[in-house]
């Protein structure tokens, strides 16, 4: 298991718009070190996804999870995704505010998302992929991939719901939990 440090808003990778993958080097050791990384990294920090630039690489790759995580008990499971080269659609006009948090960096925010895409990208193993997202894994989606593009929450969140961790949790958590709970299972149903 290699777990990486992950860079912080400031750190130069996090602006940079990250280089596709070409196919032909997906299974290359370099390519294949760098998802692995990737998984390792995020679920050591119990994150619900984690893209290339975060651990200083400027490759176009994310990993996305959620599985029981205690950082994330509002969102839907989402099994491991490697993501090459993602490439998001967004569907129709409908939108929903998300209060985000990210581990590069120490705040969260209100960000308004898409809530329907469609998702194409190739897996780890070059196999193209194309699957439709709702909700808050497409929010998660659209995170990822945002880091791909050298943009990060505090270019997207409404900057008076900026909040550090801490202060989510005493005064926002339960207000957000019922408010998204309540879309999810609008959107599920």
């Amino acid at each position: 298991m290699t777990v990486r440090d992950i860079c912080s808003i400031g750190h130069p990778a996090l602006r940079v718009e990250a280089a596709c993958v070409p196919p032909s080097e997906i299974a290359s050791d370099r390519v294949q070190g760098i998802i692995d990384d990737l998984i390792d990294t995020m679920r050591h920090a119990n994150g619900a996804g984690l893209a290339a630039n975060q651990i200083g690489e400027t490759a176009r790759i994310v990993v996305i999870e959620v599985n029981d995580n205690p950082r994330y008990p509002y969102k839907p499971p989402i099994p491991l995704t490697v993501a090459v080269n993602p490439e998001l659609e967004v569907l129709d006009d409908e939108t929903v505010v998300i209060n985000e948090g990210c581990l590069s960096v120490p705040l969260r925010g209100d960000v308004v998302r898409s809530v329907n895409l469609r998702v194409r990208y190739f897996d780890r193993d070059g196999n193209e992929h194309r699957v439709k997202a709702r909700g808050l894994a497409a929010g998660t989606w659209q995170h990822e991939c945002d880091h791909l593009d050298g943009v990060l929450i505090t270019d997207r969140a409404d900057p008076s719901t900026l909040c550090t961790w801490e202060e989510f949790e005493r005064h926002h958590r339960d207000a957000f939990i019922e408010r998204i709970s309540r879309f999810v299972e609008r959107v599920g149903s």
